[in-house]
């Protein structure tokens, strides 16, 4: 019989829930059936650990006396996006140093500051009235920030392609190191423990979905970038509260020759509502697939050197080109399987419910190549370049006002007003000629004009 979220949700709160990870499913199911299978387990817990580059955090800095817009922000001498707000920025994990003869990042800020490292803060403004501060140089601490929220978008792919060299040369890739002449090959991601494997058909994990990220408590927020569940890579954009975590689930890594990567431990559970739940977690490392590809050629579209299975690679070995070729893993799947285990235990206690999805993920997406036309001539400017100074007649483009109604208290002569509906119109001629709204619109609606217009 079909259970719902809300019944597990129940056994949870009443200590009788049964959760099993997703490991030891396959022999389960095989033991019992689906939908027994279904019948005796209420959650399935999987879990990845594995450098995930497309992470990073938003951290709010707080006000100093006097503020300060920062229009650009270092942590240890890695730069942060600081075009947010006044003393908000995203620290992106591979964003590199720029201290000399380093390849950390913003990963290694990340893990310092959950190990509670003090960490250097440097920032710049040009100035303005209402933030007159134009620099700030001091240290910072994860307990002294007012939030810092872990938002990675796109982490958890469903399978990930295996790496190697046919070239003559050793590379340097965010695959590992690779040895020339097919030397050995490199994968990522946990195969039967990986979450979106054990839901491909993305019935269980949507957008709310609530996970273990980090070692604490994170959500998806949607699908993840280059998502494309056809071919088999689906992606999750995660998020969570930084706080929370630990270094013992996100630690910090540098790829010679690459650089600087984030290990990211993820554990989604999944409830075991009915038989084809069950039966697709019962997913072994022989049924999943990838390919091998050849990182000796520098394109988008990497040759094809074969396909083999999550068994084989785990295996330590993979038959290519008549070869033996020595196999090993880019994540870590002990950490996956302490993972799985270490959720299990928390749903268990009743420490970690689970929650139903607000909206369901995409079932088609795209990981297509650049769209990008030649560039022909100058870039078209947002704003007209005219001013409104004293002595002209405004011009009122009504396509670019978004009737924010900063102009209507500006104007002696009532060219502004709004309509019942508290949108913004024009009078331009009552315009007076004064100049008073020079500037003041934030979209470029108003500029000068010619008097005898």
């Amino acid at each position: 019989m079909p259970k719902t979220v809300e019944e597990i949700n129940k056994r949870i709160e009443n200590g009788n829930v049964r959760v099993v990870t997703a490991d030891r499913m396959p022999a389960l199911v095989e033991e019992l059936g689906a939908e027994r299978a279904a019948a005796e387990v209420d959650v399935v817990t999987t879990g990845t650990f594995g450098a995930m580059c497309s992470s990073g955090a938003f951290l709010n800095f707080g006000h100093s006396d006097p503020p300060i817009k920062m229009t650009r922000v270092w942590l240890n001498d890695v730069e942060a996006y600081a075009g947010i707000a006044a003393v908000d920025a995203y620290l992106g994990a591979t964003q590199g140093s720029e201290k000399p003869g380093t390849e950390t990042g913003g990963a290694q800020v990340i893990e310092d500051l959950l190990r509670g490292r003090p960490v250097v803060l440097r920032a710049v403004s040009y100035g303005s009235d209402c933030y007159p501060r134009k620099e700030l140089l001091g240290e910072v601490t994860l307990a002294g920030l007012n939030q810092a929220l872990l938002c990675n978008p796109r982490n958890a792919y469903q399978r990930y392609n295996a790496a190697a060299n046919s070239g003559e040369r050793t590379l340097h890739t965010y695959m590992g190191k690779l040895l020339p002449g097919l030397g050995n090959i490199t994968f990522s991601g946990a195969g039967e423990l990986s979450p979106l494997m054990n839901d491909p058909n993305l019935e269980t994990i949507g957008i709310g979905t609530r996970i273990f990220l980090g070692g604490g408590i994170g959500y998806v927020t949607g699908s993840g970038t280059q998502h494309d569940p056809e071919q088999g890579f689906a992606t999750l954009m995660v998020q969570g509260d930084l706080k929370g975590m630990s270094a013992e689930f996100l630690r910090a890594a540098v790829f010679p020759g690459y650089g600087a990567s984030l290990y990211v431990g993820i554990g989604v559970p999944i409830p075991v509502l009915h038989a084809g739940i069950a039966r697709a977690t019962a997913v072994r490392d022989r049924d999943i697939e990838t390919s091998v590809i050849d990182f000796s050629v520098p394109a988008r579209q990497r040759p094809l050197l074969g396909r083999c299975s999550y068994e084989q690679l785990k295996s330590g070995t993979v038959r290519l080109r008549d070869r033996d070729v020595p196999a090993s893993s880019l994540s870590s799947l002990p950490m996956a399987g302490r993972i799985a285990r270490t959720l299990k235990e928390r749903i268990e206690q009743g420490t970690f419910q689970l929650s139903i999805p607000a909206a369901k993920l995409p079932a088609r997406g795209s990981a297509g190549p650049l769209a990008i036309q030649p560039r022909t001539g100058a870039a078209p400017s947002r704003h007209p370049e005219s001013r409104v100074a004293a002595g002209e007649h405004v011009v009122w483009e009504r396509e670019l006002c978004i009737s924010c109604g900063l102009c209507l208290g500006i104007c002696p002569a009532g060219v502004f007003s709004r309509d019942n509906d508290w949108q913004v119109t024009a009078s331009e001629q009552r315009c007076t000629g004064c100049g008073r709204c020079d500037r003041v619109c934030p979209t470029g609606a108003i500029h000068g004009g010619n008097h005898g217009r």
